[in-house]
């Protein structure tokens, strides 16, 4: 329905020489062109959950071909703040939603999980000080000692959702990933100080100990995280790393 969409507006322009031919030659690099433009800004509306006002939006495109807008700069600068608040709360609003419903659906996947066979449970301090649980299954055993907080370590991981999704993966990209202890997210250093060297776990991360109420573009907020984590070595740099709230990983 977009280029349908697209085709009535550029109809509407008296001046159009669309509405001529009746249809877009896309072999047209000029006509391609502007029927991409087109298409992205009715997805942009439609992304946002925009009303397009047809008579309004033309009327727009023709004062401003013809140079004779019928708002001042300052008028069309506060209309845009306002469209801008409009978005930043309309994304809020999803936001919370979905907060509400990841942090439900995360618990109820973790009450579930921890009645499986080989999940074991490990008593945790949230990074707001209240208690908590991670848990974790082992899938391979290593040996020697645990690293410690400062000590920075090797990994191979990949990271899902609790429906499956992957969001990242060194074992995709073909690559261990390093990382000081103390940069990465809770779930992970927790874990990562009882593994030892040549020890996988697969891991269940509430949010609490993940990304928390606001997550990142590809983990939702308030999402229950699960990795295969792979400790294949760690070593002690001459530097102290500072601790960050970075992410596990640059997720791709």
């Amino acid at each position: 329905m977009k280029w349908q969409i697209i085709l009535v507006l550029a109809c509407a322009l008296p001046a159009s020489r669309l509405c001529a031919q009746e249809k877009i030659d896309l072999a047209d690099k000029n006509q391609r062109l502007n029927y991409a433009f087109g298409l992205d800004i009715v997805s942009t509306f439609q992304q946002q959950e925009f009303d397009i006002d047809m008579k309004a939006f033309i009327a727009g495109m023709e004062d401003s071909l013809a140079d004779k807008p019928a708002l001042t700069p300052e008028q069309k600068a506060a209309v845009m703040r306002e469209l801008q608040a409009y978005v930043q709360a309309k994304a809020e609003a999803r936001r919370k939603v979905a907060a509400v419903n990841n942090l439900r659906d995360g618990e109820a996947f973790l009450a579930a999980n921890a009645r499986k066979e080989g999940v074991k449970i490990l008593p945790v301090t949230a990074p707001d000080g209240s208690p908590g649980e991670l848990q974790y299954k082992i899938l391979k055993s290593g040996t020697g000692p645990s690293p410690q907080t400062t000590d920075v370590v090797e990994v191979h991981y990949r990271g899902s959702l609790i429906d499956g999704t992957e969001f990242d993966s060194s074992i995709r990209r073909g690559t261990p990933a390093t990382f000081g202890l103390n940069q990465v997210i809770p779930g992970w250093r927790e874990a990562l100080k009882t593994m030892k060297a040549g020890d996988k776990w697969q891991l269940f991360i509430p949010a609490k100990l993940a990304y928390g109420e606001y997550g990142l573009p590809q983990i939702g907020p308030n999402s229950t995280l699960i990795y295969e984590l792979e400790l294949l070595s760690f070593y002690t740099p001459k530097a102290v790393i500072a601790p960050t709230n970075a992410p596990p990983a640059v997720v791709r």
